[in-house]
């Protein structure tokens, strides 16, 4: 009895450390998550329990306690993760973390500030050791197995019969074993622990989602027909047929994927800006709820004038480094091969610079913190950037890097002279970093020097330091419109700025202080303003549902440049495709609505076989644009 209530106690400790992460984590519970993770646990606290039972008294005493510290502090990962990024940990998150030490002071006071999650997550370490004389530490009889055998073979059936229960449901338990490979949605429906062996298993031995076939031919009205002859498709001649004769099978299913791709249409809107200078942007946790009229004039201009984008969204995927992925590529980004990308060894030959150069630009890019941070020198140099000029590889000589966050307004004083008199158009790139979190007038400098402009505004003290932080890429934006126009380029350069990802070190409730509506952390947190803003261009509303990955197939349609439309995963705002955003967990905006795939439900009523083929195009999307980083599939179209 004494054996069986140890299992017990193990198998009530691992309920309770999910149920703990579920509640710190989420907003909602879903029934069907917390039975599999009841039945799951049944089993694996056997497991836990014999394990612990196979050797002399003091030695499964010594591993009990070093195999529960293991589990409290692999939950307070996660849980401590998520609650820093709003994004969940993985296992190729790891690799990531190479230059982490440079935040560890920031990463220090983010686990004090949710100490007491990290406390109750400890909780059952601090029971055993509080009742560990009532547990048998003993080496396991013979008897144990006679009880738990029955118990632990009608659990794995019961288990597995909840698993097939779900078989034709998109996104269940069924479909997350032997489908889909989506960390973010493990750990919502199947728990830590097991989204942690998923990983574990799938990090070894690999697994690739199916390529799903979309009928793309339902969408051929006369309207449409008079496009085609009148515009044309954004489209090259790839050549794929060679590349689907490939012996490589990765190779072999993108070329597939992309000849039966449907191409963009080339619009009134091609070429609108050719020739013309472009400044493009990626600001710092840049969000809507910062652009006020009176506060951020600069930005409240450019969002409202010429194109006004009304339902953009910035999709969060583990912070900058995976904003900035999706700004420069049109692509997805994953934490399983982010850490490939920014190894610099991709092959890029349609990137910003490269395809830019092509057309007889010259390029520049530009970052206010360390040159070398996540690898930036490398991949923005696989992206076509020769001269990229940042903290501590030149740019310390022109402004003060010595701060944290440095001043956007100090990179943009610094650094126009470079391009303001070039011979040819132009194309910089910004990476700012004024707006980064910790948001406070102590440590955040940017917080700390415009102050005064914020500290009468009712808000509470993070909120007010964060729009202190804007005010000054504003103040940035404001200085480089005068720079423009004092040497008589303004009207012919174009400004593109879009966020890497929403303000994730402001708590919900905290942006909904400066929200006009209530937002969630899963879908409304992430929408945002887009800015494609020349000086020449009237104001226009833009309805259509877009995200961060369609802005680069926009800007080159925009000016006029050859591309093809099948390569990027996003696509040309100004279209004809399907307005689509779409999140870490596979939930979507489109123009009909939106879909939350943790609970399956959709904003209105819609057919099925709508919500089946956006979360086709979804996954394909998803799914595509991993395999194009990971087998460094543009190489094959140039060789």
């Amino acid at each position: 009895m004494k054996k069986i209530f140890t299992y017990i106690f193990n198998y009530l400790s691992l309920i309770f450390m999910e149920l703990i992460f579920i509640i710190l984590s989420f907003s909602s519970i879903n029934i069907n998550s917390i039975l599999n993770i009841i039945l799951f646990m049944i089993p694996i606290s056997i497991i836990l329990t014999i394990i612990t039972s196979l050797f002399k008294e003091k030695t499964n005493k010594i591993l009990t306690f070093i195999i529960f510290f293991i589990l409290c502090f692999w939950y307070s990962i996660y849980y401590t993760f998520n609650a820093i990024f709003n994004t969940q940990f993985s296992l190729a998150t790891l690799k990531l973390s190479n230059q982490g030490l440079q935040f560890i002071s920031m990463g220090l006071k983010e686990i004090l500030k949710n100490i007491y999650g990290i406390i109750l997550l400890f909780l059952p370490f601090i029971l055993l050791i509080i009742f560990r004389k009532k547990l048998d530490f003993k080496r396991l009889t013979n008897k144990f197995f006679y009880v738990t055998l029955p118990i632990f073979i009608i659990s794995i059936i019961i288990f597995n019969i909840n698993i097939n229960t779900y078989k034709d449901i998109k996104y269940s338990i069924y479909d997350l074993y032997y489908n889909i490979n989506d960390n973010t949605l493990n750990i919502e429906k199947l728990g830590v622990l097991n989204a942690t062996l998923i990983d574990l298993d799938r990090t070894i031995r690999g697994f690739k989602e199916n390529i799903i076939i979309i009928d793309n031919n339902d969408n051929n009205n006369e309207e449409e027909k008079e496009e085609i002859i009148e515009y044309g498709y954004n489209e090259l001649d790839l050549n794929l047929e060679k590349l689907i004769n490939s012996s490589n099978s990765n190779i072999k299913e993108i070329a597939s994927y992309l000849k039966n791709e449907e191409k963009t249409r080339k619009n009134k809107y091609t070429g609108l800006f050719k020739d013309k200078n472009l400044i493009y942007i990626t600001a710092e946790s840049f969000s809507e709820i910062a652009v006020d009229e009176n506060l951020t004039p600069t930005l409240y201009k450019l969002v409202n004038s010429g194109f006004h984008f009304n339902n953009y969204y910035s999709s969060n995927n583990l912070s900058t480094i995976g904003g900035e992925f999706q700004s420069l590529t049109g692509l997805y980004a994953d934490t399983s091969f982010l850490p490939i990308w920014k190894s610099g060894n991709n092959n890029f030959p349609y990137g910003l610079s490269t395809i830019f150069k092509n057309n007889g630009y010259n390029t520049y890019a530009y970052h206010n913190h360390y040159a070398t941070f996540q690898d930036r020198n490398k991949y923005l140099k696989s992206m076509g950037f020769n001269n990229y000029l940042a903290c501590f590889n030149g740019l310390e000589k022109r402004m003060n890097c010595n701060l944290w966050p440095n001043s956007d307004v100090e990179m943009i004083r610094s650094t126009t002279s470079d391009y303001l008199n070039s011979n040819k158009p132009f194309l910089a790139y910004y990476m700012t970093v004024s707006g980064h979190f910790e948001y406070n007038f102590g440590g955040n400098q940017m917080a700390r020097k415009n102050k005064k402009l914020v500290e009468n505004l009712p808000y509470s003290e993070k909120v007010k330091a964060y729009l202190a932080t804007q005010i000054e890429l504003d103040r940035a934006l404001e200085l480089l419109i005068t720079e423009l126009e004092k040497n008589n380029i303004l009207d012919d350069t174009v400004i593109v700025l879009l966020a890497d990802h929403y303000p994730y070190g402001l708590e919900v409730d905290e942006i909904n202080e400066l929200s006009s509506y209530n937002r969630d952390l899963v879908v409304e947190v992430n929408s945002n303003n887009l800015i494609i803003w020349n000086n020449q261009i009237s104001h226009e509303e833009i309805e259509k549902v877009c995200m961060s990955i369609d802005v680069i197939p926009t800007v080159y349609n925009l000016f006029g440049l050859d591309y093809d439309s099948r390569l990027f995963m996003g696509k040309d705002i100004f279209s004809d495709s399907i307005g689509l955003a779409f999140f870490n967990n596979r939930s979507f905006v489109s123009d009909e609505g939106t879909y939350l795939a943790t609970t399956n439900k959709f904003s209105k009523e819609v057919s099925n076989d709508y919500i089946n083929k956006i979360n086709n195009i979804v996954a394909n999307r998803k799914n595509i644009s991993k395999l194009i980083i990971k087998t460094n599939f543009y190489k094959y179209l140039t060789n």
